[in-house]
């Protein structure tokens, strides 16, 4: 059965997915540096290690991925121009249906390699059905940023949580695991797992 995954969602010791000021040169924000060394030297060898191994799940049996307006620009508000057409260049990684939510709307974007980006200001539950619906049967990934991986364990919609935590304190930004109203309850850790550069935890469904 397909499921609703979060996958490699790095998190900072203290519990932060981004820190305050994103912009263009700080897609992450402030006090950030180093969330993802972990992967980026897990994609500079991708032959073996417990990182790499971690990493490649991502794309295993995806069909579609929902993110945040945050996730795609780092500009606020209406769109200042259509010309932003995310961090990823012309060929993002996705190569699938993409939904972003926003409050600004934007014809679909369609990129290279398969990616279509598709903006919507509709409920977490509808969009996730609309990507069910473009994942044939595969899996659906909520990729962040953090705001919207907490509208969907709000709402119950979130099956499997593969999180990374690195080896840095933000001491500011956006916590993962704030303004959850229970939902944690619903999860348990079922794996905890540690290379030099990062632990692995896996929290599923009771």
């Amino acid at each position: 059965m397909a499921k609703v995954r979060v996958h490699n969602f790095t998190i900072t010791q203290d519990g932060y997915a981004a820190g305050p000021n994103q912009r263009l040169d700080a897609p992450f924000g402030d006090g950030m540096d180093g969330l993802h060394e972990w992967m980026e030297a897990a994609m500079e060898n991708r032959a073996s290690g417990l990182d790499t191994e971690r990493a490649r799940r991502w794309e295993e049996n995806t069909g579609a991925t929902i993110m945040g307006r945050n996730m795609f620009s780092p500009q606020r508000g209406p769109w200042e121009d259509e010309s932003w057409k995310g961090w990823w260049g012309p060929n993002p990684p996705y190569h699938h249906a993409t939904f972003v939510h926003t409050h600004h709307l934007r014809p679909d974007l369609p990129m290279e390699g398969g990616t279509t980006f598709y903006f919507t200001d509709e409920p977490p539950a509808k969009v996730l059905a609309r990507a069910f619906e473009a994942a044939n049967g595969q899996d659906v990934i909520i990729g962040g940023g953090a705001t919207t991986v907490q509208q969907y364990l709000r709402a119950g919609l979130i099956d499997e949580l593969n999180l990374v935590v690195a080896p840095i304190l933000a001491g500011a930004g956006i916590r993962l695991f704030d303004n959850l109203e229970g939902a944690l309850t619903q999860y348990r850790v079922a794996e905890q797992i540690s290379s030099p550069a990062a632990t692995h935890v896996q929290l599923v469904r009771r």
